[in-house]
């Protein structure tokens, strides 16, 4: 990856000067609606009974190893921690509804909101059985990276566990760049993390924007729901690097 820089006064290199310094607008958590899905402030009342739902078609619990919330065993449970994150403003949470059935099926948030600096993260990805893998949760990735630089960010970022192999997929094929891991970073559940981080810029995003519409557009599907072309293959050229081949020690 190529730093691009120019000289000071004293000859020494500099990063390249940011055209405007006024501060990006911080997300309100006004309500971002999209074809399949709509993203709204994560309410208690209004979502949790439906997220439950939603969540218990992954009986197994594999969807929170790498999560520093759940499971939840009951209603009850979700109902409480919901409560207690809603009125977060950062974290910022949105609940994102399935527009077909209006109810939620997931959950994401703005994090480590950075108003003066101009970055953002997208994170606290709860993505229900129904959620992932789908066209919709594209698109929901798709509404808050639009808001995000809509609002004057200059980066989005975007981190994970180094070993969540699932996360770091999504990451590279929504256009993510590789940009390192942060050894011992964080303990969740009493385990060692350490996170991977990946970012785009908003340099990056009016072609990676491209691509996710492309993807996203109904022509890209056939009557069957099935994609034609692959949203790995449109983003892959557009990364500046892309996550190692590494051991896992076990």
């Amino acid at each position: 990856m190529r730093i691009e820089s120019i000289s000071d006064s004293n000859g020494h290199p500099v990063g390249l000067p940011v055209s405007s310094l006024e501060p990006a607008e911080r997300p309100s958590g006004a309500t971002l609606t999209g074809s399949r899905v709509r993203l709204e402030r994560l309410s208690a009342e209004h979502h949790a009974s439906d997220l439950f739902e939603a969540l218990q078609a992954n009986p197994a619990g594999t969807m929170w190893t790498y999560m520093p919330h759940g499971p939840f065993d009951t209603e009850g449970d979700l109902i409480k921690w919901v409560s207690s994150i809603d009125n977060s403003t950062d974290p910022l949470f949105y609940s994102i509804v399935d527009l077909a059935t209006n109810k939620s099926v997931g959950i994401a948030s703005y994090l480590r909101i950075d108003t003066h600096n101009r970055t953002v993260e997208v994170g606290w990805l709860t993505f229900s059985e129904k959620l992932r893998r789908s066209a919709a949760a594209t698109e929901a990735m798709y509404l808050m990276a639009t808001h995000a630089f809509e609002l004057g960010y200059r980066r989005y970022e975007w981190k994970c566990n180094a070993l969540n192999a699932p996360s770091i997929a999504a990451a590279e094929r929504l256009g993510f760049s590789f940009e390192g891991v942060f050894r011992n970073a964080v303990i969740v559940k009493g385990h060692n993390r350490d996170t991977a981080w990946f970012g785009f810029t908003d340099g990056d995003w009016p072609a990676i924007k491209q691509a996710h519409e492309t993807w996203l557009d109904a022509s890209n599907f056939d009557e069957s729901g099935n994609q034609k072309s692959s949203l790995r293959d449109l983003t892959a050229p557009l990364r500046h690097s892309a996550w190692p081949t590494l051991t896992v020690e076990r």
